[in-house]
């Protein structure tokens, strides 16, 4: 695909369009979810610039699952930008082995990981608060495409993968951690 001109001023009003060349306000549920989607795919890339280059095992993950993630989103967010069931068969690229690939990667992930004995919060490592950030754009993002589904076709897969990729996203902050030899910083009930 080459994009030569970048700006069509079909915004200037408050209008997008869709891949199927629908006119549509920029407050579309569609247009929100893969907006959304597209946000987080940011997030990863922030994420993937702030892994310290002397971390080996994180830099590995970024090089692998974190490039195939933001690959998925991408085509997770052109999947997105058709109209209701109107995406052709050769965009839809999110399949059950994506979310697989991630359970498998929680799963070695918490191998590594003490069990949690209380809730964490975000901090502590600046990598790990930006894969906080991601996660819970993630979960926005799940949210508006559930409320999509309710309006229109979404995909059970997308629903899905965007489910446990927050559930990645939590388990690699504390990895993040762990490698990191940064603490955990608890939810401590009640403090002011």
């Amino acid at each position: 695909m080459r994009l030569d001109k970048i700006y069509t001023k079909v915004g200037d009003q408050g209008h997008t369009r869709l891949a199927t060349g629908e006119k549509v306000l920029k407050t579309h549920l569609r247009i929100k979810a893969y907006g959304t989607v597209d946000e987080l795919n940011s997030f990863c890339g922030l994420l993937a610039d702030s892994i310290e280059k002397s971390n080996v095992r994180l830099q590995e993950i970024c090089k692998t699952r974190l490039k195939h993630i933001q690959n998925s989103l991408f085509d997770l967010g052109g999947e997105l930008s058709f109209s209701d069931g109107k995406a052709p068969e050769y965009v839809q690229n999110l399949t059950a082995n994506h979310t697989k690939l991630l359970e498998d990667d929680i799963d070695s992930f918490n191998v590594e990981l003490e069990p949690l004995a209380n809730f964490i919060l975000p901090g502590g490592n600046f990598s790990q608060s930006v894969c906080h950030l991601a996660r819970t754009t993630c979960r926005r993002a799940e949210r508006e495409v559930v409320e999509l589904s309710e309006a229109e076709s979404v995909r059970p897969e997308i629903m899905i993968f965007l489910n446990r990729l927050s559930d990645w996203f939590f388990v690699y902050a504390r990895l993040i951690n762990k490698l990191t030899n940064t603490p955990e910083v608890l939810w401590e009930q009640n403090k002011p």
